[in-house]
């Protein structure tokens, strides 16, 4: 199974620089072959690169370890209607959605955009990015498969991070989020690591937990993670070093950026 990155350009871009970076991006590379984990995911097939590999420390591995994630190129039209600079942060109604995103997801892709341009106004950051990364990391949850307060009803859990493939990541959470008491393991819709969740992690629903398996708090603590160098997501450079910074891999830029133009 491949997935192949073309030159089609599609509609809706965020803005015209996003627009461009995205289109320069997916026609300057061509993802490799990918297979499908345990958990639907999907992932190069070639061995990583010693840029990409990120064995180590989370710090060096990204959020996420560097685990798999979805390469799946969206659709060639955009969605109706389309994402824009004007979108409402007001909560989506119950059963509805937009871009195909979930309501309760969507919602919490909102909320984190709210929250994050009081909290760091600096970072202009677009729920749409968030979105992207969401739909890459896991599928919207799994598509939306979360409960009224946001929190998945099966875990979405990646890969033992054993340094087989993936980064080498010893346990950080005696097993807590990830029930694995040897290896750390990416957690939730965002897939973060226990050891980066650990200070990166984020109560989005105010209801005085932080937990990496509810997709309110892992979407504001994934936009505090992208937003914490004072990175501008209207600037190229500035999306470019926090995508990047989520997972140190270019198919996995280009993949969001895909997603994030659509």
């Amino acid at each position: 199974m491949s997935a192949h990155f073309g030159t089609r350009l599609r509609k809706g871009a965020v803005n015209t620089t996003v627009a461009a970076l995205a289109v320069a991006a997916l026609a300057a590379s061509q993802a490799p072959d990918v297979t499908a984990d345990g958990h639907g995911r999907q992932t190069a097939a070639d061995a990583p690169s010693a840029a990409d590999s990120g064995t180590g420390t989370g710090a060096e591995s990204g959020a996420t370890g560097n685990s798999p994630y979805y390469t799946d190129l969206p659709p060639l039209n955009s969605p109706n209607p389309a994402p824009s600079d004007g979108s409402s942060t007001t909560p989506a109604a119950t059963g509805t959605n937009e871009a195909g995103i979930p309501a309760t997801v969507l919602d919490a892709y909102k909320k984190a955009e709210a929250a994050l341009a009081q909290a760091k106004p600096g970072c202009n950051m677009p729920w749409q990015l968030l979105a992207a990364i969401g739909n890459v990391e896991s599928g919207q949850a799994g598509g939306g498969n979360v409960s009224a307060d946001g929190t998945t009803i099966t875990p979405i859990l990646g890969p033992v991070l054993n340094g087989v493939g993936f980064a080498n990541i010893s346990d950080t959470d005696n097993g807590a989020y990830d029930g694995d008491s040897t290896y750390d393991r990416a957690v939730g819709p965002m897939q973060f690591i226990p050891s980066t969740w650990a200070w990166a992690g984020r109560d989005g629903n105010g209801d005085g937990k932080k937990d990496p398996n509810n997709i309110y708090d892992a979407a504001l603590a994934a936009g505090h993670y992208l937003c914490r160098y004072d990175w501008d997501m209207s600037s190229t450079s500035g999306m470019r070093s926090a995508i990047l910074s989520y997972n140190n891999s270019t198919d996995y830029l280009n993949t969001v950026l895909s997603w994030l133009e659509y």
